[in-house]
């Protein structure tokens, strides 16, 4: 009998075009060898042009999915996406407290058209509850700026945002650069380690979902038993090679390419 791939579980939103959310999740995870398992807590009507509607799921219906994948089939790492309101916050930070396996939190507050995905109430419920219960978060800078009001202009600026974060309680902070002018860097800290991650910027407008996928990717690599350092640096050389190869759809911004490591599609 096949032994079964490492399981992670995607706790997130549906994106209905199928470039970022749980869509992006699963895709990745299954890119990567792993079993990729989901907690949907919101639906959207998205678009490459960008998000035209958005409805949250009850608590409860959060929480069963949550007890229907853990207590039966177990999860080796969980990825955090969109969390919409502060009572999900909530109830996903409860739910993390009694998981023994390592949590990457992408703390999702807009999407790449600039749509709200998470209301300003749950700003404090996100850093009091969820950046504790994290093993390794992943703020853009724009969510760096929300989270603590550090603004990144620089690379120099990188690292004052990266202690922010951590003031907040996760064990690793990943401040992404990619808004930075030159190329695409990041900085992985624990606040004694530093490793600084750098890649070429490819000129490709075709990012959507590049956020959930790094996180993604990141959970994968930490559900294998990589170490933290080990995850980002893979999660950041899969990621690189979605955005190069990321394409158009729809009349706006396309999904970067999942599957470009698995070969050519239907070859």
């Amino acid at each position: 009998m096949r032994i079964p791939p490492p399981r992670v579980l995607t706790v997130a939103g549906s994106d209905s075009g199928g470039g970022a959310g749980i869509q992006a999740d699963l895709k990745t995870m299954l890119a990567l060898g792993t079993h990729g398992m989901s907690v949907l807590t919101a639906v959207t009507a998205q678009n490459s042009l960008g998000v035209q509607g958005a409805w949250e799921l009850p608590a409860e219906a959060v929480r069963a999915q949550f007890r229907s994948v853990v207590d039966d089939i177990g999860v080796q790492a969980v990825k955090t996406g969109m969390l919409a309101s502060a009572p999900l916050v909530e109830t996903v930070a409860g739910l993390l407290e009694g998981v023994d396996a390592p949590v990457v939190v992408d703390p999702v507050g807009v999407s790449k058209h600039g749509d709200a995905l998470l209301a300003a109430s749950a700003l404090e419920a996100v850093r009091t509850r969820l950046l504790p219960a994290a093993t390794i978060a992943t703020p853009n800078l724009d969510e760096v700026a929300w989270l603590t009001g550090v603004q990144v202009r620089a690379e120099d600026d990188l690292r004052r945002a990266a202690e922010a974060v951590l003031a907040h309680g996760p064990r690793w902070a990943l401040i992404k650069g990619g808004h930075l002018e030159g190329d695409a860097v990041d900085l992985l800290t624990d606040g004694d380690e530093e490793h600084w991650l750098r890649a070429p910027r490819h000129d490709n407008r075709h990012t959507h979902g590049t956020g959930c996928t790094l996180a993604s990717a990141i959970a994968a690599g930490l559900a294998k038993g990589r170490t933290v350092p080990e995850a980002v640096t893979a999660a950041k050389e899969y990621v690189t090679g979605a955005i190069a190869a990321g394409f158009a759809l729809g009349g706006g911004i396309g999904p970067v390419d999942h599957g470009w490591n698995l070969g050519p599609a239907g070859a």
